[in-house]
């Protein structure tokens, strides 16, 4: 596939996954999303490992680093996520998670010696931050909506994602792992902890049918797993800033597959809150341009390793 197919087809995975987890809540909990979506992504991985012949790290210490960035990375945000989605509609879930850059570049500057805001940041940030109240809406910001606290754990699953990207790059890329290795890791780790956590999980008894089963195979093999590949290829073909601008897109494939797909509902707010989003992270970041090097990137899906620090600032689906 070419890189620019791949890169279509990472928008596309991660902005519906929020679609997939939506329709699977139709027979499953939320913990039974998240059980799914780890253990069939940790088997897509291991099928990836299988093919590049890539090795598992051995050394202790970094599984017990991956074990942290794993609960933030997976267990957690996810577990919010698909929570969420019981009181929100998939598009908006989508458009929430697109925060994901401002919330790291905010635990950034605060965590990292070398991340210092501007007044280009800055501003971007408040631009982004202001979008996330248009998000949420007068009403609920007024305590008159019913949605306030599903919107308070998408933006909490963003912090997650937020304080996981700067561990991510304070202790593990300085080891420069193959991405590849490092995914399967945080991954796994994951699914045995929802395993391990089965016999909470079973009740209630689970009900799966033709789309719920295809919703979660997508969700977990395509949007936790294969999506790594397509993104890494992409960054060691495009650059990691460039591949970053996936970010303007996952909001989109999210919004729109939930409106044609759901018959989910466009308020005003949504568009005008993405566009406030979008634009801040554009002025926090910049926009995309020519990377000078190749790096290795991993998918933000899965808080595989970066040593690029702008692919940190990406959305995670």
């Amino acid at each position: 596939m070419r890189i620019g197919a791949q890169f279509v087809a990472l928008a596309c995975a991660w902005g519906s996954s929020f679609l997939f987890i939506k329709v699977a809540l139709d027979g499953l909990t939320p913990a039974q999303v998240v059980w799914g979506r780890l253990v069939l992504g940790a088997l897509a991985l291991c099928a990836v490992m299988a093919v590049t012949r890539s090795r598992i790290p051995r050394d202790p210490g970094l599984w017990l680093r991956l074990s942290v960035v794993s609960v933030l990375l997976c267990v957690v945000p996810f577990l919010l996520f698909s929570w969420a989605e019981q009181h929100l509609d998939s598009g908006m879930a989508s458009i929430l998670n697109a925060t994901t850059p401002l919330v790291t570049l905010a635990v950034g500057t605060v965590a990292l010696a070398d991340e210092r805001l501007d007044r280009r940041r800055t501003a971007g940030l408040l631009a982004g931050f202001a979008g996330v109240l248009v998000l949420i809406g007068p009403g609920d910001l007024a305590g008159g909506g019913g949605h306030l606290v599903a919107e308070l754990a998408c933006l909490g699953a963003t912090a997650c994602y937020g304080v996981a990207f700067v561990y991510l790059r304070r202790f593990i890329t300085p080891r420069g792992l193959p991405a590849v290795s490092v995914a399967f890791v945080q991954v796994t780790i994951g699914a045995i902890i929802m395993l391990a956590a089965t016999p909470w999980l079973a009740a209630p008894a689970p009900r799966i049918d033709a789309p719920i089963a295809l919703a979660m195979l997508a969700l977990g093999a395509l949007s936790t797993g294969l999506a790594y590949l397509w993104n890494n290829n992409i960054v060691q073909a495009w650059g990691a800033v460039n591949a970053a601008a996936v970010t303007y897109l996952t909001p989109i494939v999210g919004v729109t597959a939930g409106v044609i797909l759901l018959d989910e509902r466009l308020t005003w707010n949504q568009p005008l809150g993405a566009v406030l989003v979008i634009a801040g992270i554009m002025a926090a970041h910049g926009a995309p341009r020519p990377a000078p090097r190749p790096v290795v990137a991993a998918d933000a899906a899965v808080g595989a390793e970066v040593t690029d620090p702008e692919v940190e600032q990406r959305v995670v689906r």
